[in-house]
């Protein structure tokens, strides 16, 4: 794949992170993100799980603010999101990923109903809709994470479905 390819695709991303819309990625879109969730599933911002969630939300701040926000501003450009993202997924196509482990970790313990570490594709279609994801795409996305023959989706399946997200081609 060609260098503008890749870039236009994560420009593309850019609208995945900026919660409000306003041209911009900001610590605040990953607060709303995090809102959203304990939201849709009825959990408190100040119980453990909710703490872990608003942890790993600062947490994936940090991590994309570390690789885009070159000016220091606090807010993360459309340009500054391509170039940063750009860079780091040719030096390392894992590091999303791993910047956002903490996030989704505690998204997947939010959304498991049943306290066994995995969710259902119910479930996580429930959290990306509650994340902005597009409506006629988050049954197909979610049932596509449940890639084992338990039809459930844990941790692993989405911290390798989020690092493909950045790192191959559009179908």
């Amino acid at each position: 794949m060609d260098s503008s390819e890749h870039t236009r695709r994560i420009a593309v991303r850019f609208a995945t992170f900026d919660q409000d819309g306003n041209g911009y990625i900001s610590r605040e879109d990953f607060t709303t993100a995090a809102a959203a969730i304990l939201g849709e599933f009825g959990v408190k911002a100040r119980s453990e799980r909710g703490q872990a969630l608003h942890i790993g939300a600062e947490a994936f701040w940090q991590g994309m603010a570390g690789i885009a926000d070159r000016d220091g501003d606090q807010r993360i450009t459309r340009e500054e999101f391509v170039n940063g993202a750009v860079k780091r997924l040719r030096d390392n196509p894992d590091r999303f990923s791993e910047i956002a482990r903490p996030f989704l970790h505690a998204v997947v313990n939010i959304a498991d109903s049943d306290g066994d570490g995995r969710t259902t594709p119910e479930e996580a279609e429930r959290a990306l809709k509650a994340l902005g994801v597009d409506e006629e795409r988050c049954g197909a996305a979610a049932r596509s994470l449940a890639t084992d023959e338990d039809g459930l989706i844990g941790e692993s399946e989405i911290v390798s479905a989020f690092a493909a997200y950045f790192t191959t081609p559009e179908r």
